[in-house]
């Protein structure tokens, strides 16, 4: 009886191994079909203050005309994002004729600069002051400008921070957004922003 409870879950957990091999074959076989479907090109894109930021574009291959900007900013990272987003949270919009942006924000894997946590609107009345939105009015200037076969219009969204900072893009937004679409956005970063200070004790 324990001889064969032990053949059991041996080939149990030979056969979720073998499930997982087939999912990364699977997980290959869509980068793959990203990297057919799309060319992918990369820039640092420099802001107002010289800062650059790590971006990729994907494009497709067998679109003809000028194509809108999907724009997606993270803090999470996009060298493995943007292949798996296209292929998963972004799909159906993949199989549409779109130019797909993603980009690290200040401070965070391939980008340059200092990361501040939920960063505060800028100062307007400080002509060097940089925010989240800033930011993102300067990658859509250079997109529009430097980025080949687009009509001028660029959409953006998110899903929690990367809808947060959706939204930073509207406070100040370049004339080629069009279109936005936060989702799950933070509304209040109390932890994040602020400090705690207690009373002193009696």
């Amino acid at each position: 009886m324990a001889i064969r409870f032990r053949t059991v879950i041996r080939g149990s957990l030979l056969a979720a191994f073998s499930l997982l091999l087939a999912t990364g074959s699977v997980r290959a076989q869509k980068v793959d079909t990203v990297e057919k479907r799309f060319s992918k090109t990369e820039s640092m894109i420099a802001m107002r203050d010289g800062v650059k930021l790590y971006t990729t574009v994907y494009a497709p291959k067998d679109t003809r005309g000028p194509l809108p900007f999907i724009l997606l900013r993270t803090p999470y990272g996009i060298e493995a994002y943007g292949p798996r987003a296209l292929q998963s949270y972004l799909k159906e919009l993949a199989d549409e004729a779109y130019l797909f942006v993603f980009q690290d924000i200040r401070g965070r894997f391939k980008s340059e600069g200092t990361f501040v946590m939920s960063r505060m609107p800028r100062d307007k009345q400080d002509p060097k002051a940089i925010d989240e939105g800033t930011d993102t009015h300067d990658t859509i200037d250079w997109l529009v400008k430097q980025v080949p076969n687009n009509n001028g219009r660029v959409g953006m969204l998110g899903i929690s921070y990367p809808g947060w900072l959706t939204v930073m893009g509207m406070l100040e937004p370049h004339p080629a957004l069009k279109a936005v679409s936060p989702q799950a956005s933070p509304a209040d970063m109390f932890l994040a922003t602020t400090s705690i200070t207690t009373a002193p004790s009696a």
